[in-house]
């Protein structure tokens, strides 16, 4: 962890934190999920550097210690996608392996469709990829009380995250993700009084992590975050062919509680994925939630590992 090097690099007009370690020709970048930043590949950064490759993990626009945009509430999926790109060039890179966990699953797989000559593979964590010709519609039936329809109401996270602090926000997430359970609140209930105070923290995360996750939202808040994923999902790319045409890997924790969305399991094991990724790998997790990189991660390094060096 120490040897990871920090630097902010600007990129269409923001300064963007990101996190270094290893060197080589072979470029791995970490693309986080919400409520998370680049501390979340910690341990997948040290195990790809000591096996030779360079790892990069940027906190995206409005996230950790990257710069926000100047109105939060226009922020995209482009702009990450771009941000990318963008960031690539001012680094010199010309290809790259993605590594994306919940939707930063999303800007990985986007990017290999735009500019497919700059990847050399995807994995994604928790998230397959889908066209947007076969939607899965899982919040047609769940309740009112779903985190994710909540979300997509402006101001109605807002509200519920500025009655505590940053840290408090991520260490309830944190609980409520880390179970198998789909996160729906009651009709009168909000999304952050799910969680007892007096329930721990999962087992793999540290109240040190806390500390870290804590500290980086206080400073950016959830404006940006908000707005991407949670409000961008419609988003347009103007991407007629959705087949990824690059090697890919999908970890898929059994446990996960996204995978009990409607349609999300006979989506993957069908194999109906594979009609949009067509070189992809898929590894079922028994025990793996939506945390996986963090909480088995030994396994989850030896899986990128094992992938990287199959595509170099």
């Amino acid at each position: 962890m120490d040897q990871i090097q920090h630097k902010f690099i600007e990129v269409q007009g923001l300064k963007l934190h990101v996190a270094e370690i290893g060197s080589g020709p072979n470029v791995v970048v970490f693309l986080h999920g919400f409520p998370e930043i680049w501390y979340s590949w910690r341990h997948q950064m040290v195990a790809v550097a000591g096996a030779g490759f360079r790892a990069l993990a940027p906190d995206f626009r409005g996230y950790g210690l990257s710069e926000p945009p100047l109105e939060p509430e226009k922020a995209s999926f482009g702009d990450l996608i771009k941000d990318l790109g963008a960031l690539l060039d001012a680094l010199g890179i010309d290809k790259v392996f993605l590594v994306g966990k919940d939707f930063g699953a999303v800007p990985a797989y986007l990017f290999s469709l735009l500019h497919q000559e700059r990847v050399q593979g995807v994995v994604s964590l928790g998230i397959p990829h889908r066209s947007p010709s076969y939607p899965l519609t899982y919040h047609q039936h769940l309740p009112e009380g779903f985190y994710i329809s909540r979300w997509q109401k402006p101001g109605r996270a807002e509200a519920d995250f500025g009655r505590l602090d940053a840290k408090t926000v991520v260490r309830n997430i944190y609980i409520l993700f880390s179970r198998s359970e789909i996160p729906i609140a009651a009709e009168n209930q909000e999304i952050m009084d799910i969680v007892n105070p007096s329930t721990p923290l999962p087992p793999w995360f540290t109240e040190r992590d806390l500390e870290e996750y804590g500290s980086l939202y206080q400073k950016s808040g959830f404006r940006t975050a908000l707005k991407v994923p949670y409000r961008s999902f419609k988003e347009d790319h103007g991407i007629t062919d959705y087949i990824v045409k690059v090697p890919a890997l999908l970890v898929m924790g059994e446990k996960d509680y996204v995978f009990k969305f409607a349609g999300m399991e006979e989506y993957i094991r069908s194999g109906k994925v594979k009609e949009f990724v067509p070189q992809l790998e898929i590894v079922f997790s028994p025990e793996g939630t939506h945390f996986i990189q963090e909480q088995s991660p030994d396994e989850v390094n030896q899986l990128i590992l094992d992938f990287l060096k199959r595509h170099i």
